[in-house]
């Protein structure tokens, strides 16, 4: 590859991580908060707004863990059903609806699955989602 290839393909590899940069500006912003909570506490997230985080603990101490964390955020729980290993709460804080999908893998680790929408499920909030999870997985470390 002569020395002009080279400027060539650089100048194209410039242009199109411009091009990429100021189509996703905001959508990188957003990327890189998501990718720097979920490394640093084990949660993950998916683009659709849903997190998720594997607790070594019994289901039923997830659950307890969880209506405390919606207890310490003065989020209502309005219906708790339970069907085979997986329980779910549904929950309200001010305009949005949450769910938390609590699924026994085995008879010591749960997954735990969390949604926030809002504007009648219109949009994804992260944010109050991965929140939830950080005040469960306190009181999980504490009991």
């Amino acid at each position: 590859m002569t020395s002009a290839d080279r400027a060539r393909a650089a100048v194209v590899v410039t242009l199109v991580l411009a091009l990429a940069a100021f189509n996703l500006g905001g959508c990188a912003a957003v990327g890189l908060t998501a990718l720097g909570v979920g490394m640093a506490t084990g949660v993950s997230h998916t683009l659709s707004g849903i997190v998720y985080k594997t607790f070594a603990a019994p289901r039923a101490q997830v659950k307890r863990a969880t209506l405390g964390a919606f207890n310490r955020m003065q989020i209502k729980v309005v219906q708790s059903k339970r069907d085979k290993s997986t329980e779910t709460i549904l929950a309200k804080a001010g305009d949005r609806d949450i769910e938390v999908e609590l699924e026994a893998l085995t008879p010591n680790t749960t997954r735990m699955k969390v949604t926030a929408k809002k504007d009648g499920g219109l949009l994804s909030d992260g944010a109050t989602a991965t929140e939830v999870i950080l005040q469960t997985e306190k009181i999980v470390g504490t009991t």
